[in-house]
């Protein structure tokens, strides 16, 4: 099956104009498979694309979509909370879904899969987090802010930190402020649907001790934990997709 995509109406931020979410689907057998990417990445993302390619070859259904401010979505990226996001994922499933879902989070996307799955229990069929970070505004981020940087957030309301990964991540004083509403980490995590967890040893951004965290924390019996030790945070290469494929593959069926 190809392809379709769209937008979806979502309300405006700080008035104007209404914001358009950008989303990509696969029509195919239940559940359907949603994938939640993370903190300044897209729905076009190699681990995103290797699940699009597996759903058009099985004939699941697939869905996948760009937060506010990302990707090919409306909207100033530092205007983007948590709340938003989240709001933004529950829009999708409520607008463009039905049935049974399975929820493939990546990084950050790991938290919004996890408050999706709390919000909505009861059209959750199981989650698949990828080198999940929750509460990383709280528990991560601050880790990595020098004394400095912490004092231009507090006077200019964002610092842009440099990354690894290409352009500067522009932290927000907004983002770190929202985030503290979502923690989950801080007592049992009311999630009965089966998890698998995907974590890379050697992350430099979510130590596999957070991730393994969120795990015990997880009410749900069913949950397994995989360490790949020389991994890294995007677990990107042909044979972590390949455990991607087939932890979603196991789920699903």
């Amino acid at each position: 099956m190809s392809e379709t995509s769209g937008f979806l109406a979502r309300p405006p931020l700080g008035g104007g104009d209404g914001e358009r979410l950008a989303w990509r689907r696969v029509t195919g057998a239940a559940p359907t498979v949603v994938w939640l990417g993370g903190y300044r990445s897209d729905m076009s993302g190699t681990k995103a694309e290797a699940l699009a390619d597996w759903a058009t070859a099985k004939g699941r259904g697939y869905l996948r979509f760009d937060y506010f401010g990302h990707g090919e979505s409306s909207g100033d990226f530092l205007q983007g909370t948590i709340t938003r996001w989240r709001e933004d994922a529950l829009a999708v499933f409520d607008e463009l879904t039905e049935g049974p879902l399975v929820l493939v989070g990546s990084s950050m996307g790991g938290w919004i899969s996890c408050l999706a799955a709390m919000a909505r229990p009861e059209r959750i069929a199981a989650l698949v987090l990828v080198a999940p970070a929750p509460d990383f505004t709280s528990k991560l981020m601050p880790l990595s802010i020098p004394p400095d940087a912490l004092e231009e957030i507090r006077r200019a309301g964002v610092w842009l930190q440099p990354s690894q990964y290409g352009d500067p991540n522009p932290i927000t004083l907004a983002l770190l402020e929202d985030g503290a509403r979502w923690s989950i980490l801080d007592s049992a995590v009311p999630i009965a649907a089966p998890v698998r967890i995907l974590q890379g040893g050697e992350d430099p951004d979510v130590p596999w001790r957070h991730a393994l965290e969120l795990a015990q924390a997880i009410k749900s019996q069913d949950v397994v934990f995989t360490l790949i030790k020389d991994g890294d945070h995007r677990l990107s290469r042909p044979q972590d997709l390949q455990r991607l494929v087939a932890a979603v593959s196991e789920v699903t069926e």
